[in-house]
């Protein structure tokens, strides 16, 4: 292996505005969010290669053996990958137990895993190696926890088998990778959420590899250049949804009442614009509090106009209430009717009022985080520069 031990991590992804809509051909901003997946990668001399997940239960390790009778006869180490091979795939969902009625985040996570270690290292001997991943998000909240832990599986494994170069000098903290490299991890990331997802669109890994402020159309991706770091509060209501529903029944709003919805869709996409438009200004003028007036307002906004789609929650409404209460602005963020809400905290927010937000929503049965969105994209690190205590479970497993 070409690097015996590394340490990266990717943030995780909120839409600020457009959820939904996007699905329509509208405007949509999705945002890094600054709880982030980390993943260690140490080589070995055991014969085996394992896996450790220990926010989800799962510690499992297999001979170097076991694992030859599924090296691909072709190898994309070097080129980026398109498409999954589905008859390894096939083979993998086999060998693990993933069937059509088994797609826990368990067996999903380990596919992905041996689908990227065996398609970069397939061309030559299989290396022995330890990967421990962690994550501050939760699961299935609809915060791009998959992505996050794809970018940093497909981080990780290119830089040990010397697909892309180590960003890391010895002066470091933390460092990126160069743009060429990050297209190659961002590659191989979707690979990783194709496997667990099927059909993804493609935004959740752009924002895990790039960070910051991305622009979705019509499926196609542009980071914004220069974004503010923004303080919010995010919310988790732990009501579940289903996102499939959810669209299917906005869909079925739109046919039944298009003079009525598709002015909600062009409003939405107006909020969207508007949004990028002041969050541009925010980067080449003084921020003033006009600026935090319109976030709010556009918050607003599309927190109604997601109501009129039918997206909402009672428990959604509840975050919004309490909020507003303490002269805070939130809205749904992903697919709503339940989930994960964000709230927009200025930069004049008193500390008291934060966590006294923050204990009022814990009282209401929620989770809540102080976080930032607009961060950086995928990392890698020196040990020095990792959280003690997510040092210490890395290294413990």
């Amino acid at each position: 292996m070409h690097v015996k031990e590394c340490i990266v991590s990717a943030p995780g992804k909120s839409i600020l505005h457009g959820e939904h809509a996007v699905v329509h051909g509208k405007v949509a901003l999705a945002v890094s969010l600054n709880l982030r997946t980390y993943l260690y990668l140490k080589a070995s001399s055991t014969g085996k290669v394992c896996i450790n997940l220990p926010n989800i239960d799962t510690f499992l390790c297999w001979d170097l053996s076991e694992l030859k009778q599924f090296i691909p006869d072709s190898c994309g180490k070097r080129e980026e990958a398109k498409r999954p091979d589905a008859e390894l795939v096939r083979r993998l969902r086999e060998f693990v137990g993933v069937t059509n009625g088994n797609l826990d985040t368990r067996s999903m996570a380990t596919l992905a895993f041996l689908y990227i270690y065996l398609s970069l290292f397939g061309s030559g001997d299989l290396p022995s190696l330890t990967v421990c991943v962690w994550s501050e998000l939760p699961t299935g909240a609809g915060l791009g926890s998959s992505a996050a832990f794809s970018v940093c599986l497909a981080a990780g494994l290119l830089s040990a088998s010397g697909a892309i170069s180590t960003p890391l000098k010895e002066w470091d903290n933390t460092a990126r990778w160069c743009q060429e490299d990050m297209e190659l991890i961002n590659s191989w990331a979707f690979q990783g959420e194709m496997i667990i997802h099927g059909n993804p669109s493609g935004v959740d890994n752009a924002v895990g590899t790039w960070g910051g402020i991305l622009r979705f159309l019509s499926g196609k991706i542009i980071p914004l250049s220069r974004v503010p770091l923004l303080r919010i509060l995010l919310t988790n209501t732990k009501v579940p949804r289903s996102t499939k529903v959810l669209v299917a029944g906005v869909k079925d709003k739109i046919n039944k009442f298009p003079s009525i919805m598709n002015p909600v869709l062009d409003s939405v996409d107006a909020v969207s614009c508007t949004c990028e438009k002041i969050l541009a200004e925010m980067t080449s003028q003084p921020i003033t509090g006009e600026h935090y007036n319109v976030l709010e307002e556009l918050i607003d906004i599309n927190q109604h106009h997601l109501n009129v789609m039918g997206v909402g929650h009672p428990a959604l409404d509840t975050l919004c209430r309490v909020t507003l209460a303490r002269g805070l602005h939130s809205k749904l963020t992903g697919a709503g009717g339940g989930g994960c809400g964000i709230t927009l905290l200025r930069p004049e927010t008193d500390c008291s009022v934060v966590q006294s937000t923050i204990q009022d929503l814990k009282d209401c049965g929620f989770d809540c985080w102080e976080t930032s969105i607009g961060g950086p994209g995928v990392q890698q690190h020196s040990a020095l520069s990792v959280k003690e205590e997510i040092l210490e479970i890395l290294n413990h497993y």
